[in-house]
């Protein structure tokens, strides 16, 4: 009986939450709901935890979707900081985010990328970040050494970024960049 508790206290004691983010929706009644697991993409971040803590191996603290983006990374053998700057910066850890382009979910994937990459549901975050290292994964490798066009064509799509050579003089994809590669040094404590 010692043991059994002492392993319960255990997982209890060194358990890391999935997130804490708090989702509000407002039915056809106009009640609002508020919960920690949203059931479908009408639920909208009300309030985002943006705690952070280190855990007993020393890795990066916590971030929401922790767990989903390390299994990404160990699959795919991709940075994880790499593709947590990514989900900052795409969509700030909101499952449910839609660009003005159509751009869904954390990783915000491209209606073609979805059906590219065979995803069927692009709210799911284990589908959605799965399919988002794996396809930039493939940029990097077609861009060898060359993270900033990497992220470039995610960005702006792979066509442009060949067609420049580099990264392409838009704004927003040159502020994308920026952005990312920022918050991925901040993240993987290196500065240059």
């Amino acid at each position: 009986m010692k043991k059994l508790t002492l392993a319960i206290s255990m997982i209890v004691l060194f358990s890391v939450p999935v997130s804490g983010d708090i989702y509000r929706y407002t039915d056809e009644r106009g009640i609002t709901i508020f919960t920690d697991t949203p059931r479908h993409e009408g639920y909208k971040v009300h309030m985002r935890e943006k705690a952070a803590f280190r855990t007993l191996s020393g890795t990066a603290g916590y971030y929401p979707y922790r767990d989903v983006v390390h299994r990404a990374c160990l699959i795919y053998g991709m940075d994880e900081a790499l593709i947590r700057a990514i989900i900052e910066v795409e969509s700030d850890f909101d499952r449910y985010a839609v660009s003005n382009a159509g751009a869904r979910g954390l990783m915000q994937l491209m209606p073609e990328t979805i059906s590219h990459m065979g995803v069927k549901n692009p709210w799911d975050p284990e589908q959605n970040v799965q399919a988002g290292t794996r396809y930039l994964k493939k940029l990097l490798r077609k861009f060898p050494g060359k993270m900033e066009m990497a992220l470039a064509a995610y960005n702006a799509g792979l066509t442009n970024v060949l067609r420049y050579g580099a990264v392409p003089p838009f704004p927003q994809t040159e502020n994308y960049v920026r952005k990312v590669m920022n918050r991925y040094r901040e993240l993987s404590g290196f500065r240059r």
